[in-house]
């Protein structure tokens, strides 16, 4: 088995040629000015890389698809600041060459001071009907399993292993800070900032690479935790309606715009406030990944599709 070269290593190897074992996230073939070429999108637990193969190509592309790994040789380039693979061989990679575990990217925090985080802020929730409502769902051994393993997104922010978790729990943190600053109902806040998220268990797979499931692309997150939700409060007797209408609507409101997939808009006090603080997490959070994936001299990051822009890194 070869020594692997990690992504985040490759800056150092810049105009020197490599051979590797990627996982492919993303595969296309486009039409150049000469012809047509192959973009792939390689990556490893410590980041992604953009890969392109100029010629004969058409053949050994029907060999391996998204979610496989594949030998490369390739000359690491740097292209307007930004570094790239020049691949002049690839193949697809059997299981027997690889270890998986190379393409699992996790967090940072370990997963016992996340859960650790997680249950404080469940403490902190004084109303009994709340608190008992995320006790039954937390406090499942098998659902919290899949929950403490489970990434926030596919590619923007925190798409890695506890990703979700270490997402919810900066939420939390978040909406507890504001709530000393407005008149909100703390409980009700923390609450749905705790369970905002939790259908993505149910929204994508734990594996690289990180895709939608089925149910998560027909159905979605939001509804999804709207169902298990309401299915968990009313197994709780005397459950008001009014306490569970108001936690429904955090839910289903907290990505705060029609064009961004929210079910409704933010109509109380404690929706908008769970909106903003969900999305200043998620951004900030991207920002830094795309930041920490730009090469040590580079004045800017890669384009952010999502928003439709870069980002200067700051160096001062």
């Amino acid at each position: 088995m070869i020594q692997h070269t990690f992504i985040n290593e490759l800056q150092e190897q810049q105009n020197k040629e490599v051979t590797a074992y990627y996982l492919v996230a993303e595969k296309e073939i486009r039409e150049g000015k000469n012809g047509q070429f192959m973009r792939l999108r390689v990556m490893d637990r410590s980041g992604s890389v953009t890969g392109y193969v100029w010629k004969d190509f058409l053949k050994v592309a029907e060999e391996f698809g998204e979610g496989d790994v594949v030998k490369i040789r390739a000359t690491v380039q740097n292209y307007k600041g930004q570094i790239q693979l020049n691949i002049s061989q690839l193949r697809f990679a059997d299981h027997s060459e690889y270890d998986p575990d190379l393409y699992l990217t996790r967090s940072k925090i370990p997963p016992e001071i996340l859960s650790e985080r997680f249950f404080s802020y469940v403490d902190k929730v004084e109303n009994t009907f709340l608190n008992r409502l995320l006790r039954d769902i937390f406090e499942d051994k098998d659902f919290f399993a899949l929950y403490l393993k489970a990434p926030a997104a596919k590619s923007w922010h925190h798409n890695y292993i506890h990703g979700l978790i270490e997402h919810t729990v900066s939420v939390a943190s978040i909406c507890e800070f504001v709530s000393s600053m407005y008149p909100v109902n703390q409980d009700l806040l923390l609450s749905g900032a705790l369970l905002h998220d939790v259908a993505k268990v149910m929204e994508y797979s734990a594996k690289p690479p990180i895709e939608f499931t089925d149910l998560g692309r027909l159905i979605g997150h939001l509804s999804l935790s709207d169902q298990l939700i309401c299915e968990k409060a009313r197994a709780i007797t005397g459950f008001p309606e009014e306490l569970l209408l108001h936690l429904r609507h955090l839910v289903l409101a907290h990505h705060g715009e029609y064009e961004k997939a929210s079910v409704r808009l933010p109509q109380t006090l404690e929706a908008t406030i769970l909106h903003l603080c969900d999305n200043l997490d998620a951004q900030s959070i991207g920002v830094t990944q795309l930041i920490e994936a730009a090469p040590k001299d580079a004045e800017w990051t890669e384009f952010d599709k999502l928003n439709s822009r870069y980002y200067k890194i700051t160096r001062v």
